[in-house]
């Protein structure tokens, strides 16, 4: 990880550009031709919109952002992680270890059970170091025809929630 103090804070619309690359170049580094970086762009493109219908949080040291986490509010008790990156030359330095502590968070403070996500076939062995298990498989949303392992990690409810106590809403 970089030297200088990590801090996690919600994205704002000045780094809609900025995730967008980041996105990009962190899908690239795992050996993607151009052709096939091109058929992601729509789906990595980053927009205002999607600030609005996610919850979206960036890592960032010394004012440059290292790594980002978009996250679906839950449906069925799963939140989505759509996406995770971090930037390619501080991958497995500790960046996405704790976008993905935020992350977990977050999901339990939204109410989550559990946090799913379809993975890129070069991540699946972080996600299995982060308590994630393959449970099947999903399409991509980006190339016909490929298919991408599904994950989930079950989790535990957050302190003094109502699926802690075993509550229900009144």
């Amino acid at each position: 990880m970089t030297s200088a103090p990590l801090s996690i804070r919600p994205a704002a619309r000045l780094d809609i550009d900025t995730l967008t690359d980041l996105a990009m170049r962190s899908k690239a580094s795992h050996g993607y031709d151009a052709a096939f970086m091109e058929e992601c762009r729509a789906e990595l493109t980053i927009h205002e919109r999607t600030l609005n219908e996610r919850d979206i949080w960036v890592a960032e040291a010394q004012g440059r952002i290292l790594g980002f986490f978009g996250l679906e509010f839950p449906q069925d008790g799963v939140s989505e992680v759509n996406p995770i990156f971090v930037e390619p030359d501080l991958q497995q330095g500790g960046v996405g270890r704790a976008l993905w502590g935020k992350l977990e968070e977050r999901a339990r403070f939204a109410g989550a059970r559990a946090i799913g996500l379809d993975s890129d076939p070069n991540a699946v062995g972080f996600y299995e170091k982060m308590g994630c298990r393959v449970i099947g498989s999903s399409p991509s949303n980006s190339i016909p025809g490929r298919m991408l392992p599904r994950m989930e990690k079950p989790l535990d409810p957050a302190p003094g929630t109502q699926a802690e106590s075993g509550g229900t809403a009144d």
